[in-house]
């Protein structure tokens, strides 16, 4: 057999492992869901022993699958949920707390405070992000301020801070490597990514030590070797990138104005904008697409929280349904929602927005409403989100795009992307191999080794599986759109910061 790439796709709801060939195909895949925890409204929490276990545990399964053996795996890539923080003891390994993760709300009141202080320009010119909880620096800082004793050992140099990629990159290597990656890196609110360094004045202010950060590398070369004990044998970790950034980069958008709509737990629409930050007027982010040979590939990037999970709720918190692929007969089978909106604000809304404080709403209900129409409305609100991104995008980077490219698990679905292309008015192209996150962290890994001698062996690889050509007359389109901005109206600004029910510390 020819030798494989082994990707590590750890996720906000389960870590995968896949196995792919030189043509970028997926040889065998093996996942593990793991418990979300919720100690308050608006906080989420992983244990990240579930998530090394469940990622140890899906590795093996793949190498024990027969398809791939130790000998045959030339490299690993890394690609993870970001922004979710992580401190651990550098000595063993193990968490000096639960992962707070990129959901979690509960530093709302301390961005409002920032903002009050005057840092918003400072932080978006320093980080190209807008002061939210969504990033990892107020989390972070949070963990320091509220769990006894964590501070203290900071300082001393016993715990180490980091993004999954960081945690398990440390834990595969048995402790030997503490790095992250450019993309990872320009996720924290802690990174200058026109320096490419820590920040020093945002690290004083959030009162993080240095000495607890990883060295930030680029996105592709060899960071070290994976414990033989694990697996029993040493294999080269060789790529890692951000789950979004991942994905952009397996959606082969190696050109300036291509991008990429990714379908996961949330969506995640990147632009690739080239080697220079553009400064967002829009309620975008500018972040690091990925880092090849030491230089920034810089991207536009629209973070909607909540897609995949607003389905997941309906599975697991409605039970109104058995499994997600249900959703898709429903929605057929219905010509319309009725009137019916989902604003699935769970964690607040993100891009373009960016209202820490909103919560979900469920709109134009009738006594005639049912499973259908819910179910309808929840992929719906998938394709309306996008399209708000989109517009943003557009107004910010002067391209008014051709196609969308989209991937990710809910892209199985055709009745979603035939709307998405219905709705935003162009068409949806779904490739070939729709996980193109665990892809490009694949190739950002052989292209460290040289399993693709650059990004035109990989170029080569991206095929179309189906387009979905607008149907929808425009009047129809921007009818339901105005209506879709209404029932977002009605979901923002629902919690009161002086309640406290995004910081438990808040009076």
């Amino acid at each position: 057999m020819a030798d494989v790439i082994l990707s590590v796709d750890q996720g906000t709801t389960s870590s995968r492992a896949i196995l792919f060939t030189h043509r970028g195909q997926p040889l065998v895949t093996r996942a593990q869901e793991f418990e979300q925890i919720y100690p308050q409204p608006g906080w989420v929490e992983h244990r990240p022993e579930d998530i090394w276990n469940a990622q140890v545990d899906v590795i093996r399964q793949v190498l024990q699958s027969g398809v791939g053996s130790q000998s045959e795996i030339v490299a690993i890539g890394v690609t993870n949920q970001r922004e979710t923080t992580v401190v651990w003891e550098r000595s063993s390994g193990n968490s000096a707390h639960n992962a707070i993760v990129w959901q979690d709300r509960r530093t709302a009141d301390y961005c409002n405070q920032l903002k009050a202080a005057g840092w918003e320009q400072t932080i978006r010119e320093k980080t190209g992000l807008v002061i939210d909880p969504y990033f990892s620096g107020t989390k972070l800082k949070w963990l320091l301020d509220n769990i006894d004793g964590l501070r203290d050992r900071a300082e001393r140099g016993e715990l180490a801070f980091g993004t999954i990629d960081s945690y398990l990159i440390n834990r595969l290597t048995g402790g030997q490597v503490h790095i992250t990656d450019y993309s990872n890196a320009s996720r924290t609110m802690l990174f200058n990514i026109n320096t490419l360094d820590w920040d020093d004045d945002l690290l004083q202010e959030f009162g993080i030590p240095r000495a607890m950060l990883p060295e930030v590398r680029s996105s592709s070369e060899v960071y070290g070797h994976t414990d033989p004990r694990l697996f029993g044998a040493e294999i080269p970790i060789a790529g890692a990138a951000g789950d979004q950034q991942a994905a952009t980069f397996g959606q082969a958008c190696f050109e300036t104005g291509m991008a990429k709509q990714t379908y996961g737990t949330g969506s995640f629409m990147l632009m690739n904008i080239g080697q220079k930050p553009v400064r967002s007027e829009s309620g975008l982010l500018t972040t690091i697409a990925w880092g090849l040979d030491g230089a920034p590939t810089y991207a536009l990037e629209g973070a909607i929280f909540v897609t995949g999970a607003a389905v997941q709720w309906l599975r697991d918190g409605l039970q109104m349904i058995r499994s997600a692929e249900e959703t898709e007969p429903l929605a057929s089978s219905i010509d319309s929602t009725g009137g019916v909106y989902l604003v699935p604000a769970f964690a607040g809304l993100g891009a373009p927005y960016w209202d820490p404080y909103a919560r979900g709403v469920l709109v134009g209900l009738t006594r005639g409403t049912g499973r259908a129409e819910i179910a309808r409305a929840t992929l719906e609100s998938a394709a309306y989100q996008t399209r708000d991104v989109l517009e943003a995008m557009q107004q910010d980077s002067g391209i008014d795009f051709r196609e969308l490219r989209v991937d990710g698990g809910m892209v199985v679905n055709d009745f979603l992307m035939q709307f998405q292309a219905d709705i935003i008015g162009r068409p949806v192209e779904r490739p070939a191999v729709p996980e193109t996150t665990a892809l490009g962290a694949a190739y950002l890994a052989g292209l460290a080794v040289g399993f693709w001698k650059d990004q035109d062996d990989i170029r080569k690889n991206w095929r179309l599986d189906r387009r979905f050509e607008p149907a929808m007359p425009s009047t129809q389109r921007n009818g339901l759109y105005r209506n879709w901005q209404r029932a977002v109206e009605r979901s923002r600004d629902w919690v009161e910061p002086e309640q406290g029910a995004s910081n438990p510390d808040s009076p």
